[in-house]
């Protein structure tokens, strides 16, 4: 997608800081960290989603993820990092490209994430059968 931002920085187009890169996949610190260290590790390949990357490739690009990791919490002498991941705008995907993102976390410093919620009386089984029934093999 010549549009992209990350498939830009994957062409050389626009400068990164590179953290990693083999034929399949690519790091770079967020220009726009939460923590300092913040890192996203991308498929060189346009894949919008996570619903929508070849498994195969998928697993090499969250093995990056999970060898990059203790570096970035090692690097910034961070306590621990949240690995996230979002699909489509509505979930906060600001760049319509795959990508995984690495946060330092440091113990008590102040990041919130999401509030947690509760189900009414028997609405659990009610989200369990309907997730059940709409998965796929």
């Amino acid at each position: 997608m010549n549009d992209c931002v990350f498939c830009k920085i994957v062409q050389g187009e626009i400068p990164s800081a590179k953290v990693y890169e083999d034929d399949d996949a690519m790091a770079f610190l967020d220009i726009h960290p939460v923590k300092k260290g913040h890192t996203l590790v991308i498929p060189k390949k346009h894949f919008e989603t996570i619903m929508v990357i070849p498994d195969e490739l998928l697993k090499k690009v969250i093995a990056i993820v999970k060898k990059l990791t203790p570096a970035v919490i090692k690097a910034v002498n961070a306590d621990g990092a949240v690995v996230t991941q979002t699909n489509n705008e509505a979930a906060g995907q600001s760049v319509p490209h795959l990508h995984f993102h690495i946060i330092p976390r440091y113990r008590n410093d102040g990041l919130k994430f999401w509030p947690q919620g509760k189900h009414e009386e028997g609405e659990i089984r009610q989200f369990q059968e309907k997730i059940k029934k709409a998965l796929t093999y």
